[in-house]
């Protein structure tokens, strides 16, 4: 039975009492209402009172808009709501996860790159201070996944590397900036990211490390977090068969489940081996990675029954609850099972301090809004600066000068909004206009129109005629929704590819991805900067024409394992 006065809540009898009367007292709908983690309602297309009065969710996950339009929108919510909502986003890079004048601190594998905790403190007091201005109480971070293969395309610069303790440190460190603003940690994503080379929002990805690999690694951190009293982890479309088989010897390959759908996995591998007692919330339930598992009528009461407390976000709202409804009245989820996850979702809200026993909602913004942009971009620059990693640079082109290369061949790769939730840091402009200021000659390659003479036909003479360095820049993100984040040359003959770099100084800057010299093996000089803000490109080229030292460390092998990078 579930006790209130444990980790992670610390409830008195009189609070504990309140939630008892309060379930008591609740209908049926009022308690699948609290069960669902809806998608953030736009006031312009939605009447927020009308809809908080009719679903009545227990939270509501937003992406990023403008500061002032969701304080309103959250306002209004929390007004028409008679029990106080969670308000979350993705606050995994700074504020700019849920204000879109937010700041854009950096990812947390560049707070990795500093080896400094106070970078990942600050990675969750930033986006912390920022998002309870207007009202948010929650965070979907930190990610506490671990980046074991350089070919998954969804982790990457969003983890704090490959060592798990770094990981579990700065993820510690991360969880105190957000509760310095009274913001709730959720960290993600069980029962581990980063193993499989896929993304589950495509499909049911699979974390295929045994038993005891996984206990040495993810389960070390999740072991640490918990017992630290993490109020809420999310549960993600992820297998993990070793455990399951553990669990249930003899259980059929047809059987096993993603975390999201698997009784075996939350009730029995995060609540009883690893002894979580709080709040459980899936990953976004319309990817495909759980609806595909089995129909979604059956899917989202097996979610419950596996010991879920809250599913994130909706398909047809009205269908998703009519499920719930229906798998209640008919006996497939027990009332006590609904009840028991009401039981830890308004815990948390009292734990946590979202509300009190007379259900007023407690974190109210400040009257007028204040971002604290400009010291918080100071933030962002000292990160930048410890942060930017010299990879290596085989043929001393460091550093750049005007004298040395007057002539600058730019070629940026990547740099565009394609693919599910990018962070939309471009940085063609920022790269072109700093090198001009610094005194460069900048030719701009331009993708879309090839000199097809010197594709098929020109040699490194006439090269080194037209530039006498080429920069290469790299800006390919990390996204939800596609299956690589490799360099993908132009197609016709890889125009666009360092063919020449043995014989004409090359050098290559990812912004976005640590893993490009997979790709680029044999390149001269690869740095990585790991975010494409305004702040580390400025780093950037300050580092690369010598007017400050590299300071990054290596948080993960940027030369994925291959003997050539290394020459």
């Amino acid at each position: 039975m579930l006790d209130l006065t444990k980790k992670p809540y610390f409830l008195n009898q009189q609070q504990i009492k309140y939630i008892q009367n309060k379930i008591d007292q609740m209908s049926i709908s009022e308690k699948i209402g609290q069960l669902f983690f809806v998608i953030g309602q736009d006031e312009d297309t939605v009447d927020i009172k009308k809809f908080i009065q009719k679903y009545q969710p227990g939270g509501m996950m937003y992406r990023p808009n403008h500061a002032e339009k969701l304080k309103r929108e959250f306002t209004t919510a929390q007004e028409s709501s008679r029990i106080p909502l969670f308000m979350a986003a993705n606050l995994e890079s700074g504020g700019n996860g849920l204000v879109t004048e937010g700041t854009w601190l950096g990812t947390p594998l560049e707070m990795a790159a500093t080896d400094d905790l106070k970078s990942a403190y600050e990675l969750g007091n930033v986006a912390g201070s920022e998002a309870a201005q207007v009202g948010g109480n929650m965070s979907f971070a930190p990610i506490v996944d671990i980046d074991k293969n350089f070919r998954n395309p969804i982790m990457n610069t969003r983890t704090f590397g490959s060592d798990q303790k770094r990981v579990l440190k700065m993820s510690q460190a991360q969880i105190k900036g957000l509760a310095d603003n009274q913001i709730i940690p959720v960290i993600k994503h069980f029962p581990g990211d980063g193993v499989d080379e896929r993304d589950q929002h495509l499909l049911s990805s699979v974390n295929s490390l045994t038993t005891e690999e996984w206990l040495q690694s993810y389960g070390e951190i999740y072991h640490a977090l918990i017992e630290e009293g993490i109020p809420s982890v999310m549960i993600a479309h992820i297998m993990q068969p070793a455990w399951e088989r553990k669990l249930e010897p003899g259980i059929a390959d047809e059987d096993l489940r993603p975390a999201s759908a698997s009784k075996l996995l939350i009730d029995g591998l995060l609540r009883d081996v690893l002894h979580f007692n709080g709040l459980a919330i899936t990953d976004a339930t319309p990817m495909i990675g759980y609806n595909a598992v089995m129909p979604r009528k059956d899917l989202l009461p097996a979610t419950i029954n596996a010991g879920i407390d809250m599913i994130l976000f909706n398909k047809n709202i009205d269908e998703d609850y009519r499920y719930l409804h229906e798998a209640v009245e008919n006996g497939v989820v027990k009332m006590e099972r609904i009840d028991e996850s009401v039981m830890r979702i308004l815990g948390t809200k009292l734990a946590q301090g979202v509300m009190d026993t007379d259900e007023h909602f407690l974190l109210n913004p400040p009257a007028k809004i204040d971002l604290n942009l400009a010291e918080h971009q100071k933030t962002a620059q000292e990160i930048a600066k410890k942060a930017v990693t010299l990879v290596k640079d085989r043929d001393q082109l460091l550093p750049l000068t005007p004298k040395k290369y007057p002539r600058i061949r730019l070629v940026v790769l990547g740099d565009h909004d394609d693919g599910g939730f990018k962070e939309g840091g471009q940085v063609t402009q920022l790269f072109q206009d700093k090198l001009q200021q610094e005194g460069f000659e900048v030719q701009l390659y331009d993708q879309k129109k090839l000199d097809f003479h010197e594709i098929f036909e020109e040699g490194v003479e006439d090269l080194e005629n037209k530039f006498d360095l080429a920069l290469y820049v790299a800006n390919v993100e990390t996204a939800s929704n596609q299956t690589t984040t490799r360099i993908n040359w132009v197609h016709l003959m890889a125009a666009d590819a360092p063919w020449f770099m043995k014989s004409i100084p090359t050098v290559f800057v990812s912004t976005a991805n640590p893993y490009h010299l997979f790709d680029v093996p044999n390149i001269s000089t690869f740095i990585n900067a790991y975010t494409g803000n305004s702040a580390t490109i400025n780093a950037v080229i300050r580092k690369l024409t010598g007017k400050e030292p590299f300071e990054g460390i290596n948080p993960v092998d940027p030369f994925c394992g291959d003997l050539q990078a290394k020459i």
